[in-house]
């Protein structure tokens, strides 16, 4: 069953971005009420019943177009060069956590951007009864308030990119330079609640990337993948970890391999898959593409989120969507002890949200080869759970939090002491400049968590899913 509608120049009576979602079992449809009072140029491009088997995914497209702007991209500012045709990034994925603040980033940088995603992660808000910590507008109104504060039109294409044929014709739509591909489910806590999210978050990845590959190959030979992979894929052996492959002598031969994978959970087994079929494609059909094995991400505010109250970031704090810093600055915030799991020895790499959009401009301002598979680790910091616990109780101390911490039984399978050294020199030799995490930092993290306090929902700050515990019969939420 499909719908084609093309609505132009309309205008709709205010009220508030709503999104619902059909009730039937076999079809999921996005409809969204506009707050603003115009819009210009709409196409509502169709609406399709959903895969029995894929019961998580929203179903729909559209694209919100507008006058297009012309600015000079980011390689072209720094060269003084000038162009009246900006390079075209899609960031697939562009209404989460990372993709959002990539997309404003790339377009205040020049770029033309277009955003491609399901607006499937405000779905399992929906199932889980979880809520970002900052209100967040809906996609339409987050692009239209960009469009009015800067002038710079950003493209929108909501659709599953599961289906190749949505993702097709967007692919043949924008012609993009570069594809920037966020869209997968990122948590593993989400891949460890029961069979069911197992499988769709392998699904929903290895399938989706997959597509991204034949988009590239059937409709944009030359488009550059910037793939978000994961510092987890690695695990944490017991010797330096180097920056995706790794030269090794064995009975006397010597050849430089992929660096071993040690994947902790079905979400990061999902991006080890990814990695293997990206390069296996550069190597067969000549895709050029770099993977960033990023670390733990933190922070909330970039130059562009922090511009209007609508642009603001999603901020999860839970113990399925949040990251270690960002929960705990939450846990402080409502004098919650500080959660952490087992021994606290757990070692990562992390780093600034700031200094994640500022990779991905970095990695397409220098694409790899045709045919190249580069990996670059993402990170700046390595911390201990431990170390980021004392980090945030230091800082509570001066703003005046009382703030305690708090040994829980670690609901994960993992070494919670161990050796760990990451290499990240590649993105520091093409320019990356770090925001490191200092007390000034973690002052305005802290701060900005107080501030949304009442939002707090304390019921979800307790981790609630078990890697051992998990079974085949789904798993619902008590309310």
């Amino acid at each position: 069953m499909k719908m084609a509608h093309m609505v132009t120049n309309c205008s709709f009576s205010p009220s508030p971005a709503v999104k619902t979602y059909s009730k039937s079992p076999g079809y999921c449809c996005n409809v969204t009420q506009f707050q603003s009072s115009k819009c210009s140029n709409l196409v509502l491009k169709s609406c399709t019943a959903t895969r029995p088997n894929r019961p998580f995914v929203a179903r729909a497209s559209a694209a919100v177009q507008g006058q297009t702007q012309t600015p000079l991209t980011g390689s072209q500012q720094a060269s003084g060069h000038s162009s009246s045709k900006p390079k075209k990034v899609m960031v697939i994925g562009g209404d989460g956590y990372c993709g959002w603040a990539t997309a404003l980033h790339l377009s205040n940088k020049g770029y033309e951007v277009a955003i491609v995603d399901n607006l499937v992660r405000r779905l399992f808000d929906h199932q889980l009864g979880l809520d970002s910590l900052t209100p967040i507008a809906s996609i339409q109104n987050r692009i239209r308030r960009w469009k009015a504060l800067t002038g710079k039109m950003i493209q929108l294409y909501v659709g599953d990119i599961c289906d190749f044929d949505f993702l097709s014709e967007a692919f043949k739509s924008f012609e993009p330079d570069s594809a920037v591909h966020f869209g997968e489910q990122r948590s593993a806590p989400y891949s460890m609640i029961d069979r069911s999210r197992a499988v769709f978050t392998q699904h929903n990845n290895v399938i989706g990337t997959l597509n991204v590959l034949f988009a590239i190959k059937e409709f944009s030979e030359e488009c550059h993948l910037v793939k978000l992979g994961t510092m987890g894929e690695y695990g944490t052996p017991n010797i330096d970890i180097e920056e995706g492959f790794i030269t090794i002598t064995h009975n006397g031969r010597t050849d430089t391999l992929p660096y071993p994978k040690q994947a902790s959970s079905f979400y990061h087994l999902s991006k080890v898959h990814d990695s293997h079929n990206i390069a296996f494609t550069c190597k067969a059909w000549g895709i050029r593409a770099t993977d960033l094995n990023q670390g733990v991400v933190y922070g909330v505010r970039t130059d562009e989120t922090a511009m209007h109250e609508e642009l603001s970031n999603r901020f999860d704090y839970d113990g399925v969507f949040g990251t270690a810093l960002n929960r705990f600055c939450v846990q402080a915030a409502v004098g919650h002890p500080l959660t952490v799991y087992g021994k606290g020895g757990q070692t990562r790499g992390y780093l600034d949200i700031r200094d994640t959009v500022q990779c991905v401009e970095l990695a397409i301002a220098n694409p790899a080869k045709p045919g190249e598979f580069r990996v670059f680790n993402q990170f700046t910091e390595q911390f201990s759970v431990n170390e980021l616990a004392k980090l945030v109780t230091a800082a509570g101390a001066k703003l005046g939090l009382e703030v305690q911490t708090k040994s829980v039984p670690n609901p994960r399978v993992e070494a919670e002491e161990h050796y760990y050294n990451a290499k990240h020199t590649k993105l520091m030799e093409l320019g990356l400049e770090p925001h490191l995490l200092s007390d000034s930092l973690l002052d305005s993290l802290l701060n900005f968590a107080v501030q949304y306090k009442d939002r707090v929902d304390t019921a979800q700050i307790m981790p609630s899913v078990s890697w051992k515990k998990m079974g085949a019969k789904p798993k619902t939420v008590s309310v």
